[in-house]
């Protein structure tokens, strides 16, 4: 059956145009499957998906229904052809979101995903824990294309200044850790760059888990739940540490990157003895980071 009525080429009632139109929180499954994932881990990841186009001032709406169609092909082709990363997967829905939408100037994806990996407890335990994987692309006609790769993770950190207090109060001077506050840190790693650039999120997970005071594991016994009290607070750490960590790391690991490619790092410290949050940022380039560690 076909229809000849097709209000979206119409005149809206007002011509302005519009940055973002879309679809968001789509949950499809995707299928990765490369060299390092765990072979006890079905490398199924549930996705959630923001689509969007820009809509020029003279059309009333966008063709919504075909975000939806170009995602169903990349799925589909997933479960045949497994990807290998998720960003090279938003890469690709952008490039054929200006196929499938021919009056946009510009497309963007955005996709995060639950990710399990396997690790071990300061004792030796075998465990999975999770963290979230973020991901996305954006592109205009006729203009280069940058993807996005970043992760999530939640970790632990011990307050310096606490802990500096309560030695001085109790007149403390011996080898041990003295007690302090603590925070439950969640802390988001972002990387954009261009297309033909690729980085492990594993890689950025270990730079972020580096950063914490220490991590934190779903399963604690209590050997491991006392040594990971004992870790944390001898490496205690700010909300601003944990995000200079993470910029230091990652300037040292990545020193072939070029310097175009960009970092977001956010710390987000959940207090325990305030009833505020504490919280630290730094977007850069590695251009920029590099002057300044000069």
């Amino acid at each position: 059956m076909t229809l000849k009525c097709d209000l979206q080429y119409g005149k809206g009632d007002a011509s302005y145009k519009l940055t973002r139109v879309g679809v968001r929180n789509v949950r499809k499954p995707v299928v990765v499957q490369r060299e390092g994932l765990s072979e006890k881990l079905n490398n199924t990841l549930g996705c959630s998906i923001d689509i969007f186009v820009d809509l020029p001032a003279d059309q009333k709406g966008s063709h919504m229904s075909r975000n939806v169609e170009v995602l169903n092909e990349v799925v589909e082709e997933s479960i045949r052809h497994p990807i290998t990363a998720i960003e090279d997967m938003a890469a690709d829905i952008c490039k054929r979101l200006l196929v499938h939408h021919e009056y946009a100037r510009n497309a963007e994806v955005h996709i995060s995903a639950e990710y399990y990996r396997p690790s071990m407890t300061p004792q030796g335990r075998e465990t999975f824990e999770i963290y979230t994987l973020l991901a996305g692309g954006t592109i205009e006609r006729g203009g280069p294309l940058t993807k996005t790769v970043g992760i999530r993770a939640v970790g632990m950190t011990a307050c310096p200044c606490a802990q500096q207090t309560v030695t001085e109060m109790l007149e403390f001077d011996g080898d041990m850790p003295v007690m302090s506050h603590n925070q439950r840190n969640v802390c988001t790693l972002t990387v954009t760059m261009p297309e033909d650039v690729s980085i492990e999120a594993n890689d950025l997970i270990d730079i972020v888990e580096d950063s914490f005071s220490s991590p934190t594991f779903e399963l604690l016994k209590r050997p491991d739940e006392g040594q990971v009290v004992i870790n944390a607070h001898r490496n205690t750490k700010f909300v601003e540490d944990v995000v200079r960590g993470v910029v230091l790391r990652f300037v040292n690991r990545y020193s072939d990157l070029p310097d175009c490619v960009s970092i977001d790092v956010i710390s987000d410290s959940e207090e325990s003895i305030h009833k505020h949050d504490a919280y630290a940022e730094r977007v850069a380039t590695l251009g920029e980071l590099r002057q300044e560690n000069q």
